[in-house]
């Protein structure tokens, strides 16, 4: 499943992202839609509002369907037919849509056959793995394993401020193939364009953490066939939904738990291995400094108990002693980052609801 994502880059970085080509061969930029709606977040629950990627075709009749705007909807479904007046009053849970039901279910069956087909952008989603005989639960954060840049591997500086921002600015974001629809209130009103998020069966490098992941879209021919639905019908589109193994994670603190917590600490890696209370090293502080100055995100964390503060380094490391079976990539570039700062100064002591 899928209950909980972050997206906290500013909307330029996100049109980046999202650069494509259309149906002439040339490179385009998608255009935002009510960019007003869109509010960064490292910690986005279901009712709030995403940004999703669509086929401009859905909002102008005379557009080509392979042109892209990308829209902020809600997250769970309002099927169209809703008769009440307040959408929050929605009787069953449409956050997420399995593949092998959603075709027997009316509220999904009915915009995927209107070619309502999306695709959820976001740096990641959250996922909550079960400890063994305890009812703890520990999460970790999922995404795309991410391709160094030509500046970030050529520099002598690969910690700098600077290469950590741009890092940012290259993020792959995760494409998950989403259905949407366009819910108008009975009295009268704004439209109202909500999602649900696609999910299957968890591929094998995430099966020990949960055993549903979301439908994953890797890469831009399988973003294009998606969203395309002026030329690739629901039959065709269907075959693109199946697990991915191109993925990466590392656990996070517990602190993301609680939908409330809008900090970076909901994203930073923690180390499992760790026993005793691991102290912040100088490129740890320095990459929480980033996430909290950088980020569009305005507000400020409020300050947290002193063991909370504490980042210890990228999965890559929580992986090859985990006793869960290897999994592909890790943050590589962001692991040596930290590894080489680590050299360069000593640790410096300093100052985490449920799912």
């Amino acid at each position: 499943m899928c209950g909980r994502t972050s997206c906290h880059l500013p909307r330029e970085a996100i049109a980046r992202a999202c650069a494509y080509r259309d149906r002439r061969g040339r490179r385009r930029l998608p255009q935002w839609r009510d960019p007003e709606k869109y509010c960064p977040s490292y910690n986005q629950s279901p009712r709030s509002c995403s940004p999703v990627l669509l086929s401009r075709l859905h909002l102008e009749k005379d557009s080509d369907s392979s042109e892209r705007v990308i829209l902020p909807m809600r997250w769970g479904l309002i099927p169209s037919w809703f008769r009440e007046g307040d959408p929050s009053k929605l009787q069953f849970n449409t956050t997420n849509c399995r593949s092998d039901t959603m075709m027997e279910k009316r509220s999904f069956k009915v915009p995927l056959g209107k070619g309502r087909r999306c695709v959820v952008l976001a740096d990641g989603f959250y996922e909550w793995q079960r400890c063994q005989g305890t009812s703890q639960r520990q999460p970790y954060f999922i995404y795309f394993p991410q391709v160094e840049t030509e500046k970030s591997s050529s520099s002598g500086t690969v910690g700098s401020a600077e290469n950590w921002e741009k890092l940012w600015d290259n993020w792959r974001l995760l494409t998950m193939a989403g259905i949407f629809d366009c819910w108008a209130p009975p009295e009268g009103g704004d439209l109202l364009y909500s999602y649900t998020i696609i999910t299957v069966d968890s591929c094998r490098g995430l099966s020990d953490i949960h055993h549903r992941m979301p439908a994953i879209l890797d890469g831009e021919e399988a973003v294009s066939k998606w969203l395309d639905f002026g030329e690739v019908s629901p039959q065709e589109a269907l075959k693109l939904i199946h697990p991915t193994e191109n993925i990466t994670f590392h656990p996070v603190s517990p602190v993301v738990n609680n939908s409330r917590n809008n900090t970076p600490e909901c994203l930073a890696p923690v180390n499992l291995m760790v026993k005793k209370e691991p102290k912040a090293s100088g490129s740890n502080q320095k990459m929480m400094q980033w996430l909290v100055t950088k980020s569009p995100i305005k507000e400020r964390p409020k300050a947290l108990p002193k063991k909370e503060l504490n980042v210890p380094q990228w999965s890559s490391q929580f992986l090859e002693k985990s006793p869960l079976p290897a999994k592909r990539g890790s943050a590589g570039l962001l692991e040596r980052w930290l590894k080489q700062e680590e050299k360069e100064e000593e640790p410096v002591a300093k100052k985490q609801h449920s799912q």
